[in-house]
């Protein structure tokens, strides 16, 4: 395969994991009618397969950087493929947790290979795409599934049928992929779990930290308990409502990643921490303002929009000011390490969430929720602030006079200028 469409692959198969953890969403309320299991096991099938990505990407997160991409690849779209069989033939919340644990693994092994791949293509278009391909995904599975289970044959079925099918058939193209990591010894070493960030991008991380779990959280919350609340808001049991607030949120962060893709990194990230605070502010609102009046269903689906393009700003701020510190042998160990913060975001207030809807309702569990999701995009903006004074007045300064940009290690105070030329 040449560049663009090694480039575009790798882009299709985030977009189909992201869209195959999706898919659930729209039937975990057939599921809940048919086996009769609470809020909080919804939560927990859910939650189970964050733990299960975290705890992959931190075995498996720099493992490509040693193997080469492909092989990675490969064996997790086999992965992903045997889950999509077991959920189609699920009798139980037991199957439904293998499965999820299968998926969740398969996932959090290939992340970290596909995104670091798509930058060793083309670091410009790859981190472009690194931000995009996810909300896409999200957005499409949460929709198309709500869809195919609402108007099609074997709602518990065909769906995954449908992923199966796209996942041998992506199997099949990575064999044609050209590999673009050399060999390199230590990779038993490397599957030992490990918390290491080079010492170029500690500071960005720490400012990165609190946005990506924050936006990744409020996209837990839209994945776990987003169906019963539009149930709630609407008073209707189709399956389309529940897949529709998550393609709402993930559509909206992808037209951001749009948007705002030639803006300086600060400034993303600030547009996208101001518009999360905005829309998480309108939908709790929203939600407590009445119980299936207009107002408030059309204002949380506003609220999501909002919020939306504030997850899509602060995801893409997040990676884009991050990744240009790194070099070419450290981009999957550091880009499973973002994802391993957006994992935790996704997957542990979920739970915590599931728990609260029970004892405390779920008008509460929303406000609760979403003060949490607020306090923890704000924690990021002192970091933000400083260190954009810091890179002003090194504003216009050039990397080395040789050295590839994207490879230049910045100096803390000369960070965001370094990830601005880069980009």
């Amino acid at each position: 395969m040449g560049p663009a469409a090694s480039l575009a692959l790798l882009a299709s198969i985030l977009v189909s994991l992201l869209a195959a953890s999706s898919a659930p969403t729209p039937l975990y309320a057939i599921y809940q009618a048919h086996w009769g299991f609470s809020p909080i096991t919804i939560t927990v099938v859910f939650g189970v397969y964050a733990v299960a990505v975290l705890a992959s990407l931190l075995v498996f997160g720099k493992f490509s950087d040693h193997v080469g991409r492909r092989p990675v690849l490969l064996v997790s779209l086999i992965g992903q493929a045997l889950a999509m069989i077991v959920f189609a033939t699920a009798d139980g919340v037991g199957s439904l947790l293998v499965a999820r644990v299968v998926q969740g693994v398969s996932t959090g092994a290939a992340v970290g290979a596909l995104g670091a791949g798509m930058l060793d293509i083309n670091p410009r278009k790859g981190g472009f795409l690194n931000s995009l391909a996810p909300t896409m995904g999200t957005a499409s599975g949460a929709l198309v599934s709500g869809l195919i289970v609402q108007y099609l044959p074997g709602p518990t079925r065909l769906v995954y049928f449908v992923l199966l099918g796209v996942f041998v058939l992506q199997a099949l193209a990575v064999l044609r992929l050209r590999e673009t990591a050399s060999r390199k010894p230590g990779a038993l070493a490397s599957l030992v779990p490990e918390i290491k960030l080079p010492r170029s991008a500690r500071a960005s991380v720490v400012i990165a930290a609190p946005v990506l779990f924050a936006v990744w959280a409020l996209t837990g919350l839209y994945g776990a308990l987003g169906p019963a609340i539009t149930r709630t808001l609407v008073h209707s049991t189709s399956v389309v409502w529940g897949g529709l607030p998550l393609f709402v949120l993930a559509g909206s962060a992808g037209l951001s990643v749009l948007v705002l893709r030639t803006r300086e990194t600060r400034q993303v990230m600030l547009i996208g921490v101001s518009t999360l605070v905005i829309g998480v502010v309108i939908t709790v609102v929203s939600i407590a303002a009445g119980h299936g009046g207009t107002p408030s269903v059309v204002g949380f689906f506003i609220g999501a929009a909002v919020s939306g393009f504030g997850f899509g700003g602060g995801f893409q701020g997040g990676i884009r000011l991050v990744m240009p510190q790194v070099e070419l042998h450290e981009r999957a160990g550091v880009l499973s390490l973002l994802y391993v913060v957006c994992y935790l975001g996704l997957g542990l207030p979920a739970v915590i969430g599931g728990v609260l809807v029970v004892h405390g309702g779920l008008v509460q569990t929303a406000r609760e929720y979403g003060a949490a999701v607020i306090v923890l995009a704000l924690v990021a903006l002192p970091g933000l602030l400083r260190s954009g004074r810091r890179a002003e007045p090194a504003a216009g300064t050039a990397a080395p006079a040789g050295v590839h940009a994207e490879s230049v290690p910045a100096v803390e105070d000369r960070r965001l200028t370094v990830a601005a030329e880069v980009e």
